[in-house]
């Protein structure tokens, strides 16, 4: 089984421009916004999209009597053919999503292609507002779908919780030459080192002190190299044990440029053991041990930028990721893979946390989006050789109230609170865009 790249409507985001419309009826030899192949619906509460959804099981295509629709395994495409078609318009029944219409200019039904044949479809190219996005990402699982996964089935995260996705994403594509260390924090707490004399995966694992995972590692990379072992030294850590208490070793470590792959699962907090805050928790937030009440109102530091400071100590390859870009994640985890078989690479993953940062478990994929499309997270890589690049464009930024109204962290907020966070990531902005100068965004984001 494929998946495939679909096109993506966030209605909310929506203002009924119909620039969509029109990108894409141009794009078809028509001036006309009726001839577009989406349709842009007002409804009570907004505003809906009648298009094509490229079903997996399309009903179009059951109920057309002569053929003339059929789904390209390949491409996902629901293709349509003139010559065969009858122009029955049975398919416009079958469909639910009015995604295939008779257009009496054309004389037969018409529906989205998704402009395949150049590339990106015309209406998300138009869409300035965010409400359509073309998703490409699925072309990660069709590439390591069959790779091993070597971590065990059932780990014990909580609901919703994508420090999973990136444990398992970043070992299968890593690979069984692969010796790992988890410090104390969630990837062990949910069964990565295992239980009662047995291990979480399939490669060899040990559960360091916060204090040394990257010594150890140095002294086990260093061990398998005298061997002659090409072997791949992995950290996966939180943030507590990267940027607070394990910092020293890792410094150390990086500094002396061992061949080293540091994975930081940032969740801005130490969540395994009960939600305490960390030098990466943001100004403002709520943690157990920054609460909220008459003499508190969450952290009163600014967070402490862990990637730049990785960044200073001339690392082979630095870069920031989210697992709300797994494109951008997957071809930085590629990047530092290699980066690590001659110098250290440290890779910095945003990964909200639905238990400590009080949101919905179906909701952390959007905040980590959120996160990204406001710039309170900046995705960037850095290399010695060619300085620091963005990864996506900071212009045109989402309004940060957005992603801070998404989590019940941040619940408490007072007005001069907002204004700190504000005035904080504007400076934050300003200091990458002048670290980047005038290099353009890497395109390998998947939206």
């Amino acid at each position: 089984m494929s998946a495939y790249a679909t096109i993506a409507f966030k209605p909310e985001r929506c203002n009924g421009c119909n620039d969509c419309m029109t990108a894409c009826a141009a794009g078809k030899g028509s001036d006309s916004p009726g001839d577009s192949r989406i349709q842009i619906v007002a409804s009570d509460t907004g505003f809906e999209l009648a298009m094509c959804r490229q079903c997996g099981d399309p009903k179009c295509v059951s109920v057309c009597p002569a053929a003339a629709l059929a789904k390209d395994e390949d491409s996902g495409l629901i293709g349509w053919d003139g010559a065969k078609c009858v122009n029955c318009l049975l398919c416009t029944v079958g469909c639910a999503y009015g995604g295939i219409v008779h257009n009496v200019r054309a004389g037969h039904v018409v529906k989205c292609d998704m402009c395949l044949a150049e590339g990106t479809p015309a209406c998300v190219t138009a869409c300035d507002q965010g409400a359509l996005q073309f998703i490409t990402s699925a072309r990660i699982y069709n590439e390591v779908g069959d790779l091993e996964d070597l971590f065990v089935p059932g780990l014990s995260g909580c609901q919703g919780c994508n420090t999973e996705l990136i444990m398992r994403h970043a070992l299968r594509r890593v690979g069984p030459e692969t010796v790992l260390a988890t410090p104390p924090g969630c990837i062990p707490g949910m069964g990565a080192v295992g239980y009662n004399g047995l291990t979480g995966t399939k490669v060899p694992v040990f559960h360091p002190l916060l204090t040394n995972t990257a010594s150890m590692l140095t002294g086990i990379k260093r061990h398998y190299k005298r061997l002659g072992r090409d072997v791949t030294a992995m950290a996966l850590a939180g943030d507590g044990g990267t940027s607070d208490v394990g910092f020293q070793s890792l410094s150390g470590a990086a500094e002396r440029g061992e061949e080293i792959l540091f994975i930081c699962v940032d969740n801005e907090g130490y969540m395994n053991t009960g939600m305490q805050r960390s030098s990466c928790t943001p100004y403002g937030a709520w943690t157990s041990t920054t609460p909220v009440g008459e003499r508190g109102q969450g952290k009163s530091q600014d967070a402490k930028n862990m990637p730049v400071l990785m960044m200073m100590h001339n690392c082979a390859y630095v870069a920031t990721a989210s697992t709300g870009f797994m494109e951008d994640l997957y071809a930085k985890l590629d990047r530092a893979i290699e980066a690590s078989k001659h110098g250290f690479a440290y890779l910095h993953i945003y990964s909200p946390c639905t238990t400590g940062w009080r949101f919905p478990s179906q909701d952390n994929i959007e905040v980590a989006r959120k996160a990204v499309e406001t710039n309170f997270v900046m995705l960037w890589e850095f290399t010695p050789e060619a300085g620091l690049a963005l990864s996506r464009p900071l212009d045109n930024a989402r309004p940060l109230a957005e992603y801070l109204e998404a989590q019940g962290k941040y619940r408490h907020l007072s007005a001069e609170q907002i204004s700190h966070i504000e005035a904080s990531l504007a400076k934050n902005v300003a200091f990458i865009q002048k670290l980047a100068g005038d290099r353009e965004p890497a395109r390998h984001m998947d939206s």
